[in-house]
């Protein structure tokens, strides 16, 4: 609410024209008023909305990167287990190639029983 329309308020109204230019400007600020409020209520719910997607974001992040980096710390270096998942992680990604592009010596297998 605007000081100047809390002060005219308090002043006996003399005429229809006073009261009507009391009620109009009343009326201005009124939406002055709210423009701002709602100028407010927009930031404060755009900081709120940032706020929540990043809690969330660092969360799921923390979550996932977290356990996985405790994980692969936890397996000891240059022992057999290792040497097992890098020798079937090759094998994996040299058989998606093989079926992402057949090559000419691979023999396409057939769709229908011999």
């Amino acid at each position: 609410m605007s000081k100047t329309r809390a002060k005219k308020t308090l002043v006996a109204v003399e005429s229809p024209t006073v009261a009507f230019d009391l009620v109009v400007e009343a009326a201005q600020d009124g939406a002055a008023d709210a423009r701002d409020l709602a100028v407010r209520t927009w930031a404060a719910t755009s900081l709120y909305a940032a706020k929540f997607v990043y809690t969330v974001c660092y969360t799921v992040s923390f979550g996932v990167v977290f356990p996985s980096v405790l994980l692969a710390q936890s397996i000891p270096r240059n022992n057999e287990v290792v040497r097992g998942l890098i020798d079937g992680a090759q094998a994996a990604i040299h058989k998606v190639d093989q079926l992402r592009s057949p090559s000419s010596d691979t023999a396409v297998p057939a769709l229908t029983p011999a």
